[in-house]
């Protein structure tokens, strides 16, 4: 963000090893009242996008959406195993393009799902949705369900810059695909938009964002367009705005998002008061996330305390094999002295950071563990001097990847 301004961390000082670890009482962690959501990904596309890596699959006309259903219900009560009787706040499909599937068949995963979870009473479920893949009676299908949140991946209103990053909509289905989401009765969308496409001018990425604006979303995704390795951009780099333009863009756009009532509580996060995506929320605090479907990733805690990550295999027809006998491709413990950078990883790329006791809360390790690159951070003006908050401060929000550097481990 920004990135006009270094600053030197050649005299920081790094977390060290797992023999200077200062544990907190075991009672502090408890995995029951560990916030926990889930999230479930549906890998088919209708094509590749030349940006993305994600793990997504374009769909064919063999696909079986029911049987795959099938498999994520299966996955989820491998998952339980460990998890039944949590409260779960959110639910997020994500992808690949979750709009593809049919609406009997989310009908058939959401209900599996709310049998077997104990969802809270005004639980957030999220579907992604492509404007490609935008039908009227599908997004009143997707309501009627329990879908009450969508986020629609506009990312340009420009015709030349959608063909430029490989989209199969227009501008125009964009803005129709928005006006059928609300006419089937949805009151909570987040709409993506990217900036930094190919060609573009600073005054046409203000012009979209600006339209995009006009149409008075509850919430907004603005973000940079960036090259990922194992994408097509990457290998075939297209002529991108340079930094200063860049910078220019997201200066003049953060004001006009500021003024029309978004405020940025994450680094491309822009929502109306009470808006913001709890299911993402989760994730930056730290919360505990199952995740069903081919590639999906989880984050769980249990008592000790003890993190674990866990991913499941990424090809969706391996997946689906695997199922009945769990279909997890890799699951590894985290290690003590990598937990403060985990942590702050999430935790710092909030704009108003979060308590200092939710370090321990969800760690496990006394704040003291993190006392001198806490010192340096402050230092440097990467982090705000407030003993009772991890909060980035205006420098180290425009420097972040600077002020996580301080936690990595030895």
């Amino acid at each position: 963000m920004g990135g006009r301004v270094r600053a030197n961390l050649n005299q920081t000082m790094r977390i060290k090893g797992d023999t200077d670890r200062q544990m907190v009482p075991a009672d502090v962690v408890d995995d029951a009242t560990l916030p926990l959501s889930l999230y479930v990904h549906i890998p088919w596309c209708v094509r590749k996008c030349p940006y993305c890596d994600f793990n997504s699959h374009a769909q064919h006309a063999g696909v079986d959406q029911q049987a795959y259903a099938a498999a994520l219900l299966l996955d989820l009560d491998k998952e339980l195993a460990s998890q039944a009787g949590r409260p779960v706040g959110s639910v997020f499909f994500g992808g690949g393009t979750p709009s593809l599937l049919r609406a009997d068949v989310l009908d058939f995963v959401l209900g599996g799902v709310a049998r077997r979870l104990r969802l809270v009473d005004d639980v957030e479920v999220t579907l992604e949705a492509n404007p490609g893949t935008a039908e009227a009676a599908r997004f009143a299908a997707y309501r009627t369900a329990g879908v009450n949140r969508l986020s629609i991946g506009v990312q340009s209103l420009d015709d030349a810059a959608l063909a430029a990053i490989g989209r199969i909509h227009s501008a125009a289905e964009a803005v129709a695909a928005y006006r059928l989401a609300r006419a089937a009765g949805f009151e909570n969308i987040n709409l993506d938009l990217m900036f930094g496409l190919p060609q573009q001018t600073i005054e046409g990425a203000l012009d979209e964002l600006r339209a995009v604006i006009a149409l008075e979303p509850e919430h907004l995704s603005w973000y940079q367009l960036t090259l990922e390795p194992n994408t097509l951009f990457y290998h075939q780099r297209p002529v991108l705005p340079d930094d200063e333009q860049l910078a220019d863009m997201l200066d003049t756009g953060q004001e006009m998002l500021a003024a029309a009532g978004y405020h940025q509580y994450e680094i491309s996060a822009y929502a109306r008061d009470g808006r913001e995506c709890r299911h993402n929320l989760n994730y930056w605090q730290f919360g505990d996330y199952l995740g069903i479907g081919a590639g999906a990733h989880g984050k769980l805690t249990s008592p000790g305390p003890v993190v674990r990550r866990r991913s499941k295999l990424r090809q969706p027809d391996a997946y689906m094999r695997a199922a009945p006998e769990g279909a997890v491709s890799n699951e590894r413990e985290l290690r003590s002295n990598e937990l403060p950078v985990e942590f702050m990883l999430n935790a710092l790329r909030l704009r108003d950071g979060v308590p200092a006791a939710l370090f321990a809360q969800r760690t496990g390790l006394s704040l003291e563990t993190v006392a001198a690159p806490l010192a340096a951070a402050r230092r440097l003006g990467l982090l705000a001097d407030d003993e009772a908050r991890l909060q980035p401060t205006e420098r180290g929000f425009a420097l972040l990847n600077d002020l996580l550097a301080l936690f990595e481990p030895e």
